[in-house]
């Protein structure tokens, strides 16, 4: 039986061939990326809370995909036209919450980059509408009505124009 070191074995192991960051370098990194990022439970749980929940969200979305639903209390904007519509329909004192259709999409990625570069404060929820859906949480159409759906969830009306 041969024996091999125990640096020979972590070479060979895809998940450690590079070793994990020091505990400190992952503090500021995982500290850095909740910075930036809220997951859509915790967006829900503010939004259902009593009061102001500090924020707004905001659907970077097309016209379409929003009519197909979005969560309630959000913002339409989509992200083409952030530049020239969002100090008319944000508060700059107000941090935004971003999403798009769901994690594919870098649709609410974009749409924080252009609010940040506008001075806005801003975070990305992760999983986008997609995850709200799935996770079970109640939305509106474009007919104003609500709704509450579980997996499987539809597709955008169009993917290629969701906005992304």
């Amino acid at each position: 039986m041969v024996m091999t070191s125990h640096s020979t074995a972590l070479a060979a192991n895809p998940v450690l061939r590079v070793p994990p960051a020091s505990p400190a370098g992952a503090a500021a990194y995982f500290g850095a990326s909740l910075a930036f990022h809220a997951d859509v439970s915790d967006v829900a749980s503010a939004l259902a809370a009593d009061g102001d929940p500090g924020f707004v969200v905001l659907d970077s979305r097309s016209t379409a995909s929003w009519d197909q639903g979005h969560l309630p209390g959000a913002v339409h904007l989509p992200t083409a036209l952030i530049p020239e519509q969002a100090a008319a329909l944000l508060d700059p004192a107000v941090p935004v919450v971003t999403y798009c259709w769901g994690p594919g999409c870098n649709g609410a990625t974009r749409a924080a980059l252009a609010l940040a570069q506008l001075g806005f404060q801003v975070k990305e929820m992760l999983g986008g509408f997609e995850y709200w859906v799935r996770e079970g949480f109640a939305y509106e159409t474009g007919e104003g009505g609500e709704r509450r759906a579980a997996d499987p969830l539809t597709a955008p009306v169009d993917a290629a124009d969701c906005g992304c």
